[in-house]
This record gives structure tokens, C-alpha cells and sequence, in this order.
């Protein structure tokens, strides 16, 4: 049973999931994906200041990552720098499965739903993006990456018009800011809709981002201009 708040923890086929159930009209499914030793509670610090119609669910990756907490890598991948399409694609599929599977058990309405990523998760928020565009509305990238091998995908310009916003730390040591800037060219090369905020901070998110990132998920428009937040 969901708290005064309306989250619960449950159990779904095999997933361990934090909920926040929506009691507005037509609620609007939003994915959290955590990163690398992260789980279901890992993003939630973000979803508390997510509007009342969005109707939540923040999964735990499947794989336990050797540093403790979990992985959305399989382990024979997780000591590798790399990450690319043929490591993550297991999880994406099997993340639009559970998001079917949920929505239709809870009676929601989820062909097309928004995603949230930080870190490592944040590459499987943009990889689902490119797998599968015509589930995605907007996206959220924090203190992540897009992943490699997505060069043939980037070609056919899967997210044409779709908003992104990309929050970084210039100071981060685990995902350089080199390598977001990189991320944001291939997220652009693919025709997405890109909003930017960086900050002087560490793998976080800073204050000023965080309430952009408020804004970008609040703002009902499909696609909001694309730019930076100063």
C-alpha cells in the first residue's frame, strides 16, 4: 500500500520498484533510472521536486555491480571503460517490458513516457531514446553520457525534435566534462532538442541545474527551445 505520500516499494516481476502514484487526471509516467552501485532509492531526491501528474517508477537495475548496489551492465562488462549499444541493449529492452507490464497492471497509459538517467543511468535514459524513439518524450541526462556503437542509429536521426536536457558538473572526475560535450554533438547529430545546464560542481547536480531540470519536466510543451541555462 502506497504511504500518506503515495510511495511505496514493490515487487514486479522480478523487479524491485520505488513508486510515486499520481492521483491527478491522466498521469504521466516518468522512469528514473539510477547509476552504477545505485537502486531504487537512488533518484529520488530528484523525483521529490517533480510535478503532482507525474506518476513514478524508479527501478532497480538487475545486475549487483562489485563495488555494491547495482549495475545495468551484466558483470563480465562492469571492470570495462567502455560502454556501448551491445551491453546495455538487454537492459533497455528489458526496461520497455517492465514499463508495458507496469502501466497496464496499474491501469495507465504509457505508449509514450518521459526518462531520467544519472551517470550510467543516464546512458540507458539517452540509449532508450535512440532504441526506441517512439516511446520517448523527453529525457533527462545527469552527470552521464550517450553510450558508443550508436553511430548507425545516429545516422537515421531518431530524435528529431525530441527534448534533452543535459545537466553537468565541469569538475567532475568520474564522467569528464569533455566527454558530456561530446555526448551533447551525438544527441544533436541525431536531431534532439537539447537544453544544456553546467555548473562548477562535482558528479551532482548543482542547485541552479536542479531547478532547471524542475522547469524542463513542468513545462508542458513538446518541444522547449533549445539552449543553455546560465
Amino acid at each position: 500500500m502506497p504511504g500518506p505520500d503515495n510511495v511505496s516499494t514493490v515487487s514486479f516481476n522480478d523487479w524491485t520498484l520505488r513508486i510515486r502514484e499520481s492521483t491527478q487526471p491522466s498521469p504521466r509516467l516518468l522512469l528514473l533510472i539510477h547509476g552504477l552501485t545505485g537502486d531504487e532509492n537512488s533518484m529520488w531526491i530528484f523525483a521529490r521536486d517533480l510535478p503532482a501528474p507525474y506518476w513514478i517508477v524508479a527501478p532497480r537495475a538487475p545486475h549487483v555491480a562489485a563495488q555494491g548496489g547495482y549495475s545495468w551492465r551484466p558483470p563480465e562488462f562492469e571492470n570495462l571503460d567502455e560502454f556501448n549499444l551491445d551491453q546495455l541493449r538487454a537492459a533497455a529492452d528489458a526496461l520497455i517490458r517492465l514499463v508495458d507490464g507496469y502501466a497496464a497492471s496499474a491501469g495507465l497509459e504509457a505508449s509514450v513516457f518521459d526518462v531520467m538517467g544519472f551517470s550510467q543511468g543516464a546512458a540507458m535514459a539517452s540509449l532508450l531514446a535512440f532504441l526506441y524513439p517512439q516511446r520517448i518524450r523527453k529525457v533527462g541526462i545527469l552527470a552521464g553520457f550517450v553510450p558508443g556503437g550508436l553511430e548507425e542509429l545516429v545516422a537515421r536521426h531518431p530524435l528529431e525534435g525530441k527534448p534533452f536536457m543535459v545537466i553537468h558538473g565541469t569538475q567532475d572526475q568520474m564522467v569528464t566534462i569533455e566527454r558530456a560535450r561530446a555526448s551533447i554533438e551525438v544527441l544533436e547529430q541525431a536531431g534532439a532538442n537539447v537544453t544544456y545546464c553546467e555548473d562548477e560542481v562535482g558528479h551532482k547536480v548543482s542547485v541552479t541545474c536542479l531547478r532547471a531540470l524542475k522547469k524542463f519536466f513542468t513545462d508542458t510543451r513538446s518541444r522547449p527551445r533549445s539552449g543553455s541555462v546560465d
